[in-house]
């Protein structure tokens, strides 16, 4: 007998073309699927009844580049431009990272994750100093029960040797462990990636050893592009395309500094987008290219990126993505002294950070819509609260009114994560573990730098 809730009552913005908004309407659940989604479904004894009325129902946001080991030191980077960020994070915290920080921040940061209503992760996770590193990761994500894109990065013991022109290839063999001890299956919470450096941080022996470990083993690949003052001016899109590496299976991240030729390499090739609107604003990683991705064709989707800087949530990305682009947009009109046209919309917005997203990590065919077959990644927004009131347009309520007090429920693959506004996990486990890394984390730092060169 399969396990059935029933989801009644709601406004549901389903994100599927064909089935569109209900304003009132039910979504069964049969075990980690979407069983039914219609105006009304007759009530089934041995369904688990869920009253949505005044919610709004959502498939969960995905995030698709979150270095979420970085949650131990969450906020100790205010201020930081991204060449700050460098020697900050990369060259001060990172080197001194445990196994067991990397497990406390990664547990810590899936659960911030789902409390958020962020369903899926990508973890971008440079932070494997030894090989006991991506396995306390991975048991931190198991942990937390999210969906998420496990991508394996290079260690961070040294700033010069990890990404000045670096020499040292992601290691194969332990890549391949964690692959076969992992996910040798493709069908569970947990996909694997690899998290590369490219062009312009490695040298050209290296990049193409990392291209051909990811596609010889099968996994996919993530790296950072056409960002800031050094990365801006790499042209790593053009190098990757002179190396003959670009392909359907790389997520580009942040874009910012993109030519015209390697946006169209990017759209030819089939690859795809992940734009992180508030880090790169903030950073100096240059202007997010949400509009801009969209005129060459591509699907782009969002991201969190690193805590140590900005909040960890996707109605702040949101709001930032779709506050610069009109921003910018309605400067370049004016200064043609003519009315602003082509602006993005909220929907586009929320499309971005739903079904964009799990095109972009992979799993458009499981998540991101509500659409019958797929895994039930659901998340309810409570309608009534009163930054959310009255509701005109539940698009608008959700991208433009809502917040992370606002996310009542979230399921993921048909089980609740949180329920009543509250996870249902051991956050004061997490908290403490998170809170101990933090202090560990700092307490090594200052050591470090008390020891004379």
């Amino acid at each position: 007998m399969p396990n059935r809730i029933l989801l009644r009552g709601g406004h549901i913005i389903t994100m599927d073309p064909l089935l569109g908004d209900l304003p009132s309407g039910d979504v069964l659940i049969e075990d980690d699927k979407i069983a039914a989604v219609a105006p009304s479904i007759a009530a089934d004894v041995d369904a688990e009844v869920v009253d949505a009325s005044g919610r709004i129902v959502i498939p969960g946001f995905v995030d698709t580049h979150r270095h979420t080991w970085e949650s131990a030191i969450r906020g100790v980077a205010p201020n930081a431009t991204l060449d700050d960020y460098f020697v900050d994070i990369l060259d001060t915290f990172a080197p001194v990272y445990t196994p067991e920080d990397v497990y406390a921040s990664n547990l810590a940061g899936a659960l911030e994750c789902l409390n958020a209503g962020i369903t899926t992760l990508v973890d971008w996770s440079h932070i494997n100093n030894t090989p006991d590193h991506p396995d306390a990761g991975i048991r931190g994500l198991q942990e937390a029960g999210i969906r998420a894109q496990y991508a394996y990065g290079s260690a961070n013991t040294s700033l010069a040797d990890y990404w000045f022109e670096s020499r040292i290839v992601i290691p194969r063999a332990d890549v391949q462990r964690i692959r076969d001890t992992y996910f040798s299956s493709s069908d569970g919470l947990l996909t694997m990636a690899l998290a590369t450096r490219g062009p312009g941080f490695c040298t050209d022996d290296v990049v193409r050893a990392e291209w051909e470990m990811a596609r010889d083993l099968g996994i996919p690949i993530t790296v950072h592009v056409a960002m800031g003052r050094l990365a801006g001016r790499f042209g790593m899109v053009k190098q990757l395309d002179g190396l003959g590496l670009l392909g359907a299976d790389t997520t580009y991240i942040h874009c910012c500094y993109f030519s015209e030729e390697e946006w169209q390499l990017v759209a030819r090739s089939g690859g795809t987008v992940s734009i992180a609107p508030q880090v790169e604003v903030q950073m100096g990683h240059g202007w997010p290219p949400v509009a801009k991705s969209i005129e060459y064709g591509l699907r782009p989707s969002l991201s969190i990126d690193v805590v140590t800087t900005v909040p960890g949530d996707m109605f702040t990305q949101i709001r930032s993505a779709f506050g610069t682009d009109r921003a910018r947009r309605n400067a370049e009109f004016w200064e043609r002294d003519e009315p602003a046209e082509g602006h993005l919309t909220a929907r586009q917005m929320l499309e971005i950070a739903t079904l964009n997203g799990a095109h972009v990590a992979g799993l458009e065919d499981r998540t991101g819509s509500l659409t019958v077959g797929k895994q039930a990644d659901v998340v309810l927004i409570d309608a009534r609260a009163i930054n959310v009131a009255p509701v005109h347009d539940a698009v608008t309520a959700v991208t433009l009114c809502a917040d992370v007090s606002n996310v009542e429920a979230v399921l993921v693959a048909g089980q609740f994560r949180k329920r009543d506004g509250r996870l249902l996990a051991d956050v004061e486990r997490a908290r403490t573990l998170v809170e101990n890394s933090r202090d560990r984390l700092v307490g090594a730092v200052v050591d470090k730098k008390a020891v004379p060169a």
